[in-house]
């Protein structure tokens, strides 16, 4: 009967109080701010000597903002080295791509020999690309010819080697075609941080490019670009690749010519990464969630959708693991 009396009794349920209530509700309505979108960065120059005192922060706050992955771009023999030095501090986080840039292709003209040192690195396994290269008429750092010379060694380089392309064009778009339809057994190539318009857009996606995009969605003011590219739907998701170009490409969410269902489209969280480590004069990977977000809003579709298709691309085209 001792026994009995001692066995515990149930409780009863109760309402919640108008307290509890209200903190239940304010729960609800933060939530999305602590929740990531999970994205890949296809395009970081983390080697720039902008991050040099600090690039174990800018790392670990793309992680916490939800960048699982980033990919270094190296620009020249040096910085295509220096990119595949850090792809092996930060295994399963950076990878790095092996480009001498445009602007930079005098430089194999002037030095051959550093040509073999370049192939070396391009090799290497953590290396999953070739580029960025490409032709850049907008500035005369590389005389044309010198440019299309290193262009092309490079595409015969990534075939060789079975890796993707990372196109870079500035005002060079006949001339790029040109060089690339030579070709018939490309890699998938990527054209990256595309500035163009949307009836550039099509002659790439014509043959099955990809196209990257940065924060330039923010600056881009006109009725032919990539907004439009966004909001008409010409841009499949399938064929989309997002990169901050980290320092550069800054994505400034106050812009005037921002609409306002793209700026109301940015999470807190995004915008807390974004406005307190992230300046003009130097922009960080962990901005990326807030131009995927702002992406989302021009195509109508949820920045999830957007994050995941955009991952799924660079896990498929790159080969990251």
């Amino acid at each position: 009967q001792q026994q009995q009396q001692q066995q515990p009794q149930p409780v009863l349920a109760t309402a919640p109080t108008a307290v509890e209530e209200e903190q239940l509700d304010m729960a609800d309505s933060m939530k999305h701010c602590f929740e990531n979108l999970i994205v890949i960065d296809v395009g970081a120059n983390l080697t720039n000597k902008k991050y040099s005192r600090d690039l174990d922060s800018v790392v670990q706050r793309a992680r916490d903002a939800g960048v699982q992955k980033l990919m270094v771009h190296g620009t020249s023999v040096k910085s295509s080295k220096e990119a595949l030095r850090l792809s092996r501090i930060y295994p399963d986080i950076i990878y790095s791509t092996a480009g001498i840039h445009p602007h930079d292709s005098k430089s194999i003209v002037e030095e051959p020999s550093t040509w073999f040192d370049f192939e070396h690195i391009a090799q290497a396994q953590e290396c999953v690309a070739v580029g960025p290269c490409g032709l850049d008429y907008q500035r005369d750092f590389s005389e044309p010819d010198a440019q299309k010379q290193i262009f092309t060694k490079q595409l015969h380089l990534a075939i060789r080697l079975n890796k993707p392309l990372l196109i870079h064009e500035r005002s060079a778009q006949n001339d790029v075609l040109e060089i690339l339809d030579k070709f018939e057994n490309l890699p998938p190539v990527i054209i990256r941080g595309f500035m163009g318009t949307a009836e550039e857009a099509l002659k790439y996606l014509d043959r099955r490019f990809y196209i990257s995009l940065t924060g330039y969605l923010c600056k881009d003011k006109s009725d032919t670009g990539v907004r439009k590219l966004l909001e008409n739907g010409t841009l499949p998701l399938d064929r989309l690749l997002v990169e901050t170009d980290a320092p550069f490409m800054y994505p400034n969410t106050r812009a005037s010519k921002l609409p306002q269902h793209v700026k109301s489209g940015i999470t807190e969280r995004s915008l807390l990464y974004l406005h307190r480590y992230c300046t003009f004069q130097r922009n960080e990977p962990c901005s990326l969630p807030a131009i995927v977000e702002m992406i989302a809003a021009f195509m109508k579709k949820t920045p999830d959708e957007v994050a995941l298709a955009t991952a799924f691309n660079a896990l498929k085209l790159f080969g990251l693991s």
